[in-house]
């Protein structure tokens, strides 16, 4: 034989693996024992103080001028509404200028002392949210309709 040859024979070989699996062995276990001897620990862990956090900002009550728009529309729509054709039905509407619609539900009319009225209900959808109107309308004595009462509830 080689003096190369002789040099590693079968028993070398058999140090050279033994003192690799060794090597392999200490090294995945050196994390793992770091881990255990008090390395991350939930019951350690403390609030992180340095973050701040707030509420959003709650959206801000639609402009006067868009309520006041809705609020024309939905008179036109309560005033021109024909209630024996309806029978009942939800009357839609909508208003281009402020991008807001909904639905009027609930008109009946009422008639006291010469006074007659329709009163309502109305959603409207818009950019700022949903909301439910309560709403009263009377034929005023020049022949047209005046809102008497427009709430939210």
């Amino acid at each position: 034989m080689s003096r190369i040859a002789q040099a590693f024979d079968s028993r070398q070989w058999g140090v050279i693996a033994s003192a690799s699996v060794k090597a392999v062995v200490v090294t995945l276990a050196l994390p793992l024992a770091a881990c255990g001897a008090g390395g991350f620990s939930l019951e350690k862990a403390d609030v992180d103080r340095s973050i701040i956090t707030s509420s959003a900002p709650s959206s801000p009550a639609a402009p006067a001028a868009d309520k006041d728009s809705d609020q024309t529309t939905i008179g036109n729509a309560v005033s021109s509404a024909d209630l024996k054709e309806l029978a009942g039905q939800a009357v839609p509407w909508a208003n281009a200028g402020t991008g807001s619609r909904g639905a009027i539900t609930e008109l009946v009319e009422l008639k006291d002392g010469g006074l007659t009225c329709r009163r309502f209900s109305a959603t409207r959808e818009s950019f700022d949210g949903v909301a439910l109107y309560k709403g009263e309308l009377c034929l005023a004595e020049a022949g047209g309709w005046r809102m008497h009462e427009f709430k939210a509830l």
